[in-house]
Formats: structure tokens, C-alpha cells, sequence
């Protein structure tokens, strides 16, 4: 039988169609089942050199560079086809890389015939293309990237390494890191570099240092992982090194802020309270740091800030410096200053504004022209960037805090001003704290202030409107409180309160009670469960008190009593709870004029213990509106109460566009001159959240769910026209199912609102409430709840009858 009818009958071993050459590539080489070469065909002659004449009857393996690869030689036991890059030894002496394809066939006898094929032309063309794709995406990713052979010398860095080194290719390779960029941070980075060639395991390394490439100091998060060859031995190592400098910077402020918390306001004093700011600012932020306050806050006394245009005296109460005996200061501690017209310092208190500035610009040098004293001192220190934030509190200016920087090279910027701010902020509350302590009327002033919050939360549930009269001077400050405090999804907290008695005691037990309020309404108590603590906390008040005698009344304080009612109102359902504790019953005027006062469980005042407090829910159509008040409103001037709230009815019957002129209308028709006792009103109108504001998806406690979650969450802000919101969301939705899922008790359910803001709530049937922890570097969890933090508004839990709830809230753009 001719030769090409042969090779046309051969089969393969399974039986299978036969296998023409242009299938499979272009023929190269046949090899029987001995190993020997039987054909060489003109590829492989033009490929490796060899003729035919000097190959045919050759062991194949002759051939060969290197050994056949585990997987190959496993392929041609089974008599399996199989595809590798093989080293082929050129007749001139040099290793050609061939990617051979090799099939079984099937000779008319009956024996086994390994058929060569070398890949085609174009196949080679698209491997020199993705090689150079491999190239370009090496020297263009945007991390610096530099491979290291065995004895941790450079092969190649990308463009990306190269510009933050500072160099070019040709002049590093073959240098070591320490060898390019010397330096301890560098060093210890090679010794790492060292360890993995050792043990071939992936290591990590943050450094903080100035390349020579950078003109400022970077943070890098460097990752060293080993190369490995087809064996398994490592050849080399690979350092990426990514710049997280705005991160590390970031959480550099984050702990710079939280540690002046911890150390700014330790004690009820002035200028120790100034001097921990410098403290903690001087070294991590500035290279000098002054206080001033106003010569009268550092007496004590209320602040007296001079009228524009005229001079106004500060003291310099603190004063810190990188220097010993602060060097750069122009003014000693306890010396009063005054500061020129035109500086930034005087500016700032003018403005009550903080201000960044450089010192070489025209308006800085146009000021130190004028002030020869501080521009001989930026002259002589080299101070180049300056920060004047003034010391607010409570809307009263306490002075100004001066930061410096000289030997930091980096002018403050942006962040740094929010960041002085900050610190300044806490500081100035303190400083204030300090001053009010040492002067009582003062103090009587700030609860009398307080009683007040200062501007209405923003929330979506309700409108609301308030008005507080205080009772005449000769009462004295009194207990009467109101508040509107913001609850998770979507809904508000109403209170309206009253302390019996008047003066320094019952503001500052109104106080207590106020903050007691919104610290367990933060929890989400249920209003009775709400009323039950706060009469805990009164009766332990009035344990403190014990015996001791007010002289303004002649009674003993241990005599504390409080009323108050506490109403949350949901808008998704339009409901809302309410408890009151001894308190007047609301009034509610609904969306057709009609006013009526619900009949509420009448609980116990504040402080008698031992009795029970219970709730009513209430259906109110949306724009109802709900008048919450004090007794001082419908028992004033001693007038009978029921004529009080025939009164209060006639007034909140008349039709008004506005909820101001609903306030005024109620005070007008009841109140006449100056009360005799405190008056608090709080009105609010309702609103509804339809179902186009929430959408609500039941989640089955499968792992899978947590994708179909964050696609239920982003398709329904895109119907909302929020897409702008889907990073964040996903990303919390994902966190917060996940915890369900994996932690919590079916059925899961997920929430998403729409109001001013985004919220986002995830229930479940277990109680037990998450907590963010401390996350070591190596766990593979306890960064979800720090991430939602991080990325929302706020976040929390609340309880419900069926288990809890998980919210977070983000703000939207406007």
C-alpha cells in the first residue's frame, strides 16, 4: 500500500474520525512507540536545523533541551494527546522554544505512532501580541512594581517604580533596594526581600519615607511574594509597593482627633485645658502651637470680644513648640497681645472663620511688614505655613489657636484646616466648660440655653415648630424641656418634659434628664420601656442628693420629681407611640380641622418607682398635627385646667398655612404677659412615606442571597435616580446580609428607604446586637461593621418584638 494511503488509514487509538494534518497544525515530526523519530518533515527541519537524513531512526528525547514536563510524560503513559512549549537543541548550538502539539495514531499494524505538529503562523503572531500586551500592562500599571532574581539584584522595574526611585532602567539593574534607595526603612524592606527567597512565603511591609523620585514623604504598602519555576523552587521575588498616603494620612488624623478627645478637657481649667491642645497638636500636626483666649475668659468671666475696629486684649494662656522654651513665640505665657488689623489672626476673629495661609505670599508679607516682632521670627525659624482657627463654643468666640509649621516640609492644606478645627472645636468646648464652672450665673445661663436644642434636627417623618417661654426672673431658670430627635428608619423622636421646681437644681436635673433621653432613645427604647429607665435615673438622682438643703427653696433636694411624655412617630407606617409619665396628654388636630386629645395610659411621675408605664399606638392620616406642651401652658396664670384646654382647642382649630403661626395663635390665645411658670410647645405635622420611598425584600439565609441583595439594592436605586449611591450601598448590603445570614436567625429581611437620606436596614429574628471590634492583621473578618461606619453617616441596632434590626444612613447629594 502506498505511503500516503497508510498515513490516510491511520486511526486513533480510541477509534475515533481520522485526524488530518491542517485540523491539527502544520506536520512536523513522527515518533513511534520506541521513542525513535519514523518521519521529519520540513517544519521541523527548518525549526531545529536538523535534516531529515540525520534525524529519522533517532531517539527523540536526543532532541530535547530540557526533560518533558510531569504532565506530558503522564499524557503519553495514557497514550492521551497532549500540547507543550518544548526547548528543541538547534544544529547550531542554540535552544529554540517550540509549542509542539502531539496526537496518537494508529498504523495499519496495529502500533502506535505519536504524530508532531509545531503551531501555525498566526497562533505564534497572537503570543507575540499578548507578550507585548504583558509588557505594556508591566510598565504601565499603576503601582510600582521591581522583580529580583535569586541573590536580590534588580531585573526589571516598571515605569511606575522607576519614576518613584527617581532613576532609569539601565542604571538600577542589577543593584540591590538598599543599593538604590538606602535608608533603615529600605533595609529592613531587603531583609524581608531575603526571607521570602528563603521560605518562599508572601510577606507584607508598610514603609513611610521619601523616595528619591518624591519630593514629600509616602506611605507604601509593599507586598513581596516569591517566583516560582514549574517545580516549585523559587527563583525570584517581586515587590509591588502601592501609595496610600492620602489612607495612612487619613488615619493619622482619624488618631490624632481621637486622641485630643481622650486628652483635651481633663479638668475645669482654663489654661491647662489650652495647654492640651498644643500638647497634643505640636510633633504629629504642627511645629508650634499658641493659645489665646480673651483676657476675660482667662479670668472666667463671659466673653467680651471688642466691637470691630477696635483692639481687643488676649492672654496668652498655652503655647507648645518642637523647640525646648518655644523659640519661635513672640509673646510669654500669661502676657496679654493684641493683633493687627489686617492679620490673619484678627481676620479669623472678625470672620469667626479658620483661614490657611502660606507666609511668602503678597497678603502674609504684606501683614509681617507691619509686625516686625513675628517676622523676624518666620525669618529666623523658616516658618512657611500657618493656620488662625478661632476658639468657638457655644456660639461665644474664646480666643484663637495659632498653628506653625517649619520643620514639617508640607504646607497645611484643606484637610489640615478640618482637621485643626476638630481639635480646636473639642478644645474651645472645654475651655468654655472651664469658664462656666468658675462663674455660677454663667452656668445658670448655659442649663437656661440648653433648654433649648439648638436648631431642629433635619429628618423627613414631620415639620415641626416650637416656642419656649421661661417663667419671670424672680422663678428663677426652670426644668421645662423639649426635643426632636431623629430615630433609624425615618422616624422621630417627640418629648416635651418638666422638672418641678425652679433655679441651678431643677435646670441641671433637666439637663441630666434631656441627655438621659436622647442617649436611650439612640438605643431605640419602646416609649414605655424609655419612661421605666429615665424613673430609674430620677430615683437614683434623688439618692444623691440625700439631705443636703437648697437654700433658694428651703426644701431638700432629695424631693426631685419630673413628668414627661416620649412619642415616636413612624412615617412608613404612619403610626406612632406614646407614653407619657404624669405628663398633660397631646393634642392632635387632624388633616379636616377636628381637634381631640387621645386617651393615653396616665403613667406615674418621674421618680415615685415601682410602677408600671404603658404605651398607646395611634394611626394618624398624614398632616396630622401633634401638639405637645408643658402645664405651665394650659394652667397659666392659675387658670383652670379644662379652661386651659378649651383654649388650647379654640387656638389649634384655626386654619394657618404655617406651623409657626399655629405656635403663635396658642401662646396669644392662652398666655397673657410674662408666665409665672415655664411654657415649652412643640407642634409637629406628619408626613407619610409611600411605598414609591421603601422598597422591602424577604431574604432566604443562603450565602447566595447576599449578591441577590446587592442587585435588588442597586436596581431600586436606579428607579430611584441614585446611582450615584450604589458603591456605598452595595457595599452595606452586603455587609449587613452577610452578618445576617452567617450570625443572626431566619427570616431575613431587607429595607431600603428613601427620605432626605438613604437608609438601609437589614432585620432578623436573633437579639443578640453586632459590635465593631478591633481586627487583627491577619483575621479574615471583623472589618465589615468598621467598613459601614467608615463609609454611612451612622449606623446602629434597635430591637423589635421579632428580633432586631441593623440600619445604616447615608447622605445623599444634593
Amino acid at each position: 500500500m502506498p505511503r500516503q494511503a497508510q498515513r490516510n488509514r491511520m486511526r486513533s487509538p480510541t477509534g475515533r474520525a481520522d485526524v488530518s494534518a491542517s485540523a491539527i497544525g502544520t506536520p512536523m515530526a513522527c515518533v513511534d512507540a520506541d521513542g525513535a523519530i519514523a518521519a521529519w518533515g520540513p517544519a521541523a527541519q527548518r525549526l531545529s536545523g536538523h535534516p531529515p537524513e540525520a534525524m529519522v531512526g533517532r531517539a527523540a528525547r536526543d532532541l530535547l533541551a530540557a526533560d518533558l514536563p510531569t504532565l506530558v510524560r503522564r499524557r503519553v503513559a495514557k497514550r492521551e494527546p497532549w500540547s507543550a512549549r518544548l526547548a528543541l537543541r538547534h544544529s547550531d548550538g542554540r535552544t529554540v522554544d517550540v509549542s509542539v502539539r502531539a496526537f496518537p495514531m494508529r498504523g495499519p499494524q496495529g502500533d502506535i505512532v505519536w504524530v508532531m505538529t509545531a503551531a501555525d503562523p498566526e497562533g505564534a503572531a497572537r503570543r507575540d501580541d499578548l507578550a507585548e500586551l504583558e509588557a505594556w500592562a508591566f510598565d504601565q500599571l499603576p503601582i510600582s512594581l521591581g522583580v529580583y532574581d535569586h541573590e536580590n539584584r534588580l531585573v526589571r522595574a516598571n515605569d511606575e517604580g522607576l519614576r518613584a526611585m527617581g532613576t532609569r532602567q539601565d542604571e538600577v539593574l542589577g543593584l540591590r533596594l538598599g543599593e538604590v534607595v538606602p535608608g533603615p526603612p529600605y533595609d529592613q524592606v531587603e531583609k524581608r526581600m531575603a526571607e521570602v527567597l528563603r521560605t518562599g512565603a508572601t510577606l507584607t511591609e508598610d514603609v513611610f519615607a521619601r523616595t528619591p523620585g518624591e519630593t514629600r514623604a509616602h506611605a507604601w504598602s509593599i507586598l513581596l511574594y516569591p517566583l516560582n519555576d514549574p517545580v516549585g523552587k523559587v527563583r525570584g521575588v517581586c515587590l509591588a509597593a502601592r501609595d496610600v498616603t492620602e489612607q495612612f494620612r487619613s488615619r493619622q488624623r482619624l488618631a490624632l482627633v481621637n486622641e485630643a478627645g481622650a486628652r483635651i478637657g481633663t479638668t475645669l481649667d482654663v489654661v491647662r485645658t489650652a495647654q492640651e491642645l498644643a500638647d497634643v497638636a505640636v510633633g504629629r500636626f504642627a511645629d508650634f502651637v499658641s493659645i489665646d483666649v480673651l483676657e476675660s475668659v482667662f479670668r472666667g468671666q463671659e466673653s467680651d470680644l471688642s466691637p470691630a475696629g477696635a483692639p481687643t486684649v488676649f492672654c496668652r494662656a498655652a503655647q507648645q513648640s518642637v523647640f525646648e522654651n518655644c523659640p519661635e513665640s513672640v509673646v510669654e505665657l500669661g502676657q496679654t497681645d493684641r493683633y493687627q488689623e489686617d492679620s490673619p489672626m484678627a481676620v479669623a476673629l472678625a470672620t469667626r472663620m479658620p483661614s490657611c495661609h502660606a507666609l511668602d505670599d503678597r497678603g502674609s508679607q504684606k501683614w509681617l511688614a507691619h509686625d516686625p516682632a513675628r517676622a523676624l521670627s518666620v525669618r529666623r525659624h523658616g516658618i512657611h505655613s500657618l493656620l488662625a482657627v478661632p476658639l468657638l463654643a457655644r456660639g461665644t468666640t474664646l480666643g484663637l489657636a495659632l498653628f506653625l509649621r517649619h520643620r514639617m516640609p508640607d504646607h497645611f492644606d484643606a484637610d489640615d484646616l478640618l482637621l485643626a478645627e476638630e481639635m480646636t472645636a473639642r478644645a474651645a468646648v472645654c475651655i468654655d466648660n472651664a469658664r462656666r464652672y468658675t462663674h455660677q450665673r454663667n452656668t445658670s445661663l448655659a442649663l437656661q440655653r440648653s433648654m433649648l436644642p439648638q436648631g431642629m434636627p433635619e429628618q423627613a417623618a414631620v415639620d415641626v415648630a416650637s416656642r419656649y417661654l421661661p417663667a419671670g426672673s424672680q422663678a428663677g431658670v426652670g426644668g421645662d424641656w423639649f426635643d426632636v430627635i431623629p430615630l433609624s428608619g425615618a422616624r422621630v423622636a417627640l418629648v416635651v418634659g418638666d422638672v418641678v421646681g425652679h433655679g441651678i437644681q431643677a435646670s441641671a436635673t433637666m439637663g441630666r434628664l434631656r441627655t438621659a433621653v436622647r442617649t436611650l432613645a439612640d438605643v431605640d427604647l419602646p416609649p414605655d420601656e424609655l419612661l421605666t429607665h429615665l424613673d430609674d435615673m430620677v430615683l437614683r438622682l434623688d439618692r444623691e442628693e440625700g439631705s443636703r438643703v437648697l437654700g433658694e427653696s428651703g426644701r431638700e433636694a432629695g424631693d426631685i420629681g419630673a413628668t414627661c411624655l416620649y412619642a415616636v412617630y413612624d412615617p412608613v407606617s404612619r403610626r406612632c407611640t406614646m407614653a407619657r409619665a404624669g405628663h398633660p396628654g397631646p393634642a392632635l388636630v387632624r388633616p379636616d380641622g377636628t381637634v381631640d386629645f387621645p386617651d393615653l395610659p396616665t403613667g406615674p411621675p418621674l421618680g415615685l418607682g415601682g410602677l408600671p408605664f404603658e404605651s398607646a399606638e395611634l394611626e394618624l392620616a398624614e398632616g396630622t398635627l401633634i401638639a405637645l406642651y408643658t402645664d405651665g401652658l394650659i394652667g397659666a396664670a392659675g387658670q383652670d385646667i379644662d379652661l386651659g384646654v378649651d383654649r388650647l382647642r379654640g387656638a389649634l382649630a384655626r386654619p394657618e398655612v404655617t406651623l409657626e403661626r399655629v405656635c403663635d395663635n396658642v401662646l396669644d390665645s392662652l398666655l397673657s404677659g410674662s408666665p409665672t411658670d415655664d411654657v415649652a410647645l412643640l407642634v409637629a405635622r406628619t408626613h407619610e412615606l409611600d411605598a414609591s420611598h421603601v422598597a422591602t425584600w424577604d431574604l432566604a439565609a443562603d450565602p447566595a442571597e447576599v449578591s441577590v441583595a446587592r442587585r435588588l439594592a442597586t436596581e431600586q436605586l436606579a428607579e430611584w435616580g441614585l446611582d450615584e449611591a450604589s458603591f456605598v450601598t452595595e457595599l452595606v448590603v452586603s455587609e449587613l446580609v452577610t452578618n445576617a445570614i452567617r450570625y443572626a436567625q431566619p427570616p431575613v429581611q431587607l429595607r431600603l428607604i428613601h427620605e432626605k437620606n438613604l437608609i438601609c436596614e437589614v432585620a432578623d429574628a436573633s437579639s443578640t446586637a453586632p459590635h465593631l471590634r478591633r481586627a487583627r492583621t491577619f483575621d479574615e473578618g471583623g472589618r465589615g461593621l468598621l467598613l459601614v461606619a467608615q463609609l454611612t453617616q451612622r449606623w446602629g441596632t434597635r430591637h423589635t418584638p421579632t428580633g432586631k434590626v441593623i440600619w445604616a444612613e447615608q447622605t445623599l447629594s444634593p
